[in-house]
């Protein structure tokens, strides 16, 4: 007589349920805590080598000016500037591209991508912008570009502004709503009110830009249930050709964060991370009643040929030339990022020297997994992409944290593709750890 055992499969972890301090989106690979002032020697030797055959450039640049901080910004952005220093700023950036434009790096390249990121691109004047469009073009010509994104806070919009910035080339402008609830939007810091959504949102679909796309964050400060969907309904009715959904954290120089350690918190007065990620999947499931398609753990298009260049570009390994204070990069297989206060990235610059920091360069197997755990956000990868590109099966490659996943629930292989589930997209970030290398998993991530 023999008995059998039913082995059930091992089950995920539990899921954090308190939103507590700490970075918990992953935007790059290894984590930024072991970019090193040891390795600048290794970018400026980067910038002298030709690039690798068909690989994009991209310019990224970090405009840090806001009418106001948000108490869940942990960007790098100022309040207090006149004038006179964003005027400083904005040369000081012109200058920095100076630098860079006849560098062997560049290889006789155009861009074809730029993002205009901060920060708010929107507080600069229309003449500021177009001084700075202008002279950006001079010295690396955007006739090969397929996307210009610029970030926009709705409150600094005035339709002889927005239609400056559709003039001077922006084909995609990102909106930060965030909510549409005047005082969920107060409490939280941001600086503008719901009236100036709606506005700035019709006078910007009037002129024509070929994509529009609304931000929002799932957790703020005091948002409920009804108050989401109502805010998922508003974007709806508003018809945007994409939307970006983040879900709330509290990394350590946010406001938030400065208030709980005051306090002696450690749980941030916010959602818990199932609430959020249950609201996400509401408003994906709406979204798609609407007409959209989910793209990625965080965006859903609707406009046919709404796409998002900077993003796929950067998660195949472009080359990005990141300007501006605290700006991070991508040169010839070399990660940098530029000194993070004010006035020392305007004096470097401004001295004739480098303004970069720290940086890294990833070995091979580093790079594998950035390009393969970025691309994981988008939900699915192609076996046959990694393993052209790098030479071996993902699946032999990252069998362990595969089979993981696999194991939880939230992975599937299907053909070619290996797919997450809804439920291991909304919450990719964190199983994104099962692929980082042992010493980089206890770290500290920025």
């Amino acid at each position: 007589m023999s008995t059998s055992t039913q082995i059930s499969a091992p089950s995920a972890p539990p899921l954090e349920k308190q939103t507590t301090v700490g970075n918990y989106f992953v935007s790059n690979y290894p984590p930024f805590s072991f970019w090193k002032p040891e390795a600048l020697g290794e970018f400026h030797a980067a910038l002298e080598r030709a690039p690798r055959a068909d690989n994009p450039l991209g310019i990224y640049l970090h405009i840090p000016f806001c009418r106001k901080r948000c108490h869940f910004c942990y960007f790098r952005v100022y309040t207090d500037k006149d004038s006179a220093a964003i005027k400083s700023y904005i040369e000081a950036v012109i200058r920095e591209l100076d630098g860079y434009a006849a560098k062997p790096f560049i290889g006789g390249r155009k861009p074809s991508f730029i993002y205009f990121g901060g920060g708010t691109p929107s507080y600069l004047s229309v003449d500021q912008l177009k001084h700075l469009f202008g002279e950006m073009q001079r010295r690396l010509p955007w006739d090969a570009m397929e996307e210009v994104t610029f970030e926009a806070e709705p409150g600094t919009l005035t339709d002889h502004k927005l239609k400056a910035i559709r003039d001077l080339g922006v084909t995609r402008l990102s909106l930060g709503v965030e909510n549409f609830d005047d005082h969920i939007l107060e409490i939280n810091g941001r600086a503008h009110h719901s009236k100036e959504i709606g506005r700035a949102y019709a006078y910007a679909r009037a002129i024509g830009f070929p994509q529009i796309n609304i931000d929002l964050i799932a957790g703020m400060v005091e948002e409920t249930d009804a108050n989401w969907r109502e805010c998922v309904r508003k974007t709806i009715e508003l018809s945007a050709d994409s939307v970006t959904i983040y879900e709330m954290e509290i990394p350590y120089n946010t406001t938030i964060y400065k208030q709980m350690k005051a306090e002696g918190k450690l749980v941030a007065p916010v959602a818990d991370w199932d609430v959020k990620r249950g609201w996400v999947s509401y408003a994906f499931d709406e979204l798609q009643k609407a007409g959209y398609t989910v793209a990625s753990a965080y965006t859903a298009v609707k406009k046919p040929g709404a796409k998002f260049v900077y993003r796929d570009r950067l998660w195949a390994g472009a080359d990005l030339l990141s300007l501006g204070v605290a700006s991070f990069g991508h040169i010839n297989g070399v990660h940098y990022q530029n000194h993070h206060d004010f006035d020392p990235y305007v004096q470097r610059v401004n001295a004739g020297e480098s303004p970069v920091h720290r940086a890294l360069t990833p070995t091979a197997g580093e790079r594998y997994i950035r390009e393969f755990i970025l691309q994981l956000k988008l939900g699915h990868v192609s076996r046959a992409y990694f393993t052209e590109k790098f030479g071996a099966d993902p699946c032999v490659q990252f069998a362990k944290p595969l089979q993981t996943l696999k194991d939880w629930g939230f992975l599937c292989a299907e053909g070619d593709e290996l797919k997450l589930t809804r439920e291991g997209l909304l919450q990719v970030d964190r199983l994104l750890h099962e692929f980082f290398l042992p010493e980089h998993r206890a770290a500290r991530y920025a």
